[in-house]
C-alpha cells in the first residue's frame, strides 16, 4: 500500500503539530494528548452494470 497524506490538523483540538505513531495511519497531537488513527475509506472503480436492452 502507498503512503497516504499527512493530516493538517488534529481533529480534537485543531492543532497542526502532529507526530506519525508506529503504527500504520495511527497520529500523536502533543498538545492535547490524543492520538487518533485515520482510515482510508475510497471509492472504488466505478461499476459497469451490463443492461440488456427489452425488446
Amino acid at each position: 500500500m502507498s503512503e497516504r497524506m499527512a493530516p493538517f490538523y488534529c481533529p480534537y483540538c485543531g492543532e497542526e503539530n502532529l507526530e506519525p505513531r508506529a503504527e500504520h495511519g495511527s497520529w500523536f497531537c502533543p498538545d492535547c494528548l490524543r492520538s487518533f488513527t485515520l482510515k482510508f475509506i475510497g471509492v472504488g472503480a466505478p461499476r459497469t452494470a451490463s443492461k440488456e436492452i427489452p425488446r
